[in-house]
């Protein structure tokens, strides 16, 4: 009787100390990976914004796109009042053959006094040779206006510069546009990616072109990508500049140091078609290492045998209570019958 106690008694002690040893490795693991392992919850989705802002500026008499809307590099998206910039290009064309008309004079008289020889003076043929030259010049600048004012008069029409969607606020007719002064924008829609914000004590086990698994808020399927690059610099909010260009370091600082975010660019290798693309979503971020992947492999077995020793402990103690009430019942059996 003593013997089977003792032995039972080793039994828990030995399973005590496997479920201790398995707990201690599982806290291990899950404390390592949620500390150390290149991961973060703070990732978001990131596109380039074009800010859209007319060359010229006018009335707005005409809007081909809606708010939100799908565009394509060089649709159009908005038109401005053309008649003033037609009519500049027409002064301008007319100051053109005006000049040109001045400049075909003096190459006939030119031409007319270079004929004639010796019965002209040299200073008279020089003069006539500096008219010539004048009216190019003249000429030459006509020309630039002329094409100044069909560049302005072309610029009047405003197109998508890139294939993207338009923001919740298209123009609206009538309104007076500011030339260089952005009316809208447009993101571009091969220019997403994903930006993870990861501590800097897990930045150890980055680098560039590792893959990454992306898990965006309220979606199932994650996304693959891979690491494209790392910042090389973040702010100091402890050092400013001063007027005489010294170092001015604050000298109060708070004991508990958080460790910085260093921003990881990931760009992406496949989006689904069923994927909505919005940028300014929140995303998880995780690069995926052999030794991350086993840590979480580890962890996850290592969670498994908790449970299934667990449940073995439960049986065994189950069984042996139920030995043991099988055991001294017959013995308290026998003692009364005796």
């Amino acid at each position: 009787m003593n013997v089977k106690k003792t032995w039972f008694s080793a039994g828990q002690i030995l399973l005590t100390l496997i479920v201790v040893v398995v707990a201690a490795v599982v806290l291990w693991r899950i404390v390592n990976y949620y500390m150390f392992s290149p991961w973060t919850r703070d990732g978001r989705v990131r596109a380039d914004v074009i800010q859209v802002a007319p060359d010229v500026g006018g009335l707005i008499t005409n809007v081909e796109v809606v708010d939100n809307q799908p565009v394509k590099k060089g649709q159009v998206l908005f038109v401005i009042d053309q008649a003033r910039y037609s009519l500049a290009l027409r002064l301008a064309q007319a100051a053109l053959e005006n000049r040109q008309a001045s400049l075909a004079q003096a190459r006939r008289e030119y031409a007319r006094n270079l004929a004639l020889g010796n019965l002209v003076a040299s200073e008279t043929l020089e003069e006539s040779r500096t008219k010539v030259d004048q009216g190019e010049a003249a000429v030459a600048d006509a020309q630039v206006q002329v094409d100044t004012a069909k560049l302005n008069l072309q610029r009047t029409t405003i197109v998508s510069p890139v294939d993207g969607y338009l923001n919740d606020r298209a123009p609206r007719v009538g309104e007076y546009v500011t030339a260089g002064r952005a009316e809208l924008s447009v993101v571009d829609m091969h220019s997403f990616r994903v930006d993870g914000y990861f501590e800097e004590t897990r930045l150890h086990g980055i680098h560039i072109g590792q893959p990454v698994e992306i898990t965006v808020m309220g979606e199932p399927k994650p996304l693959r990508g891979h690491v494209q690059s790392i910042v090389a610099a973040i702010e100091d909010r402890d050092r400013q500049q001063s007027p005489n260009l010294l170092p001015n370091v604050n000298p109060a600082f708070s004991w508990v140091r958080l460790a910085q975010r260093v921003p990881v660019r990931v760009a992406l290798d496949e989006v689904p078609d069923d994927f909505r693309m919005i940028a300014g979503r929140t995303a998880t971020v995780a690069v995926r290492t052999e030794e991350h992947d086993k840590q979480k492999t580890q962890a996850g077995a290592a969670a498994g045998a908790n449970s299934a020793n667990s449940a073995s402990n439960s049986i065994s103690a189950s069984g042996a209570v139920a030995a043991t009430n099988a055991g001294v019942a017959p013995g308290m059996a026998s003692g009364a019958s005796q």
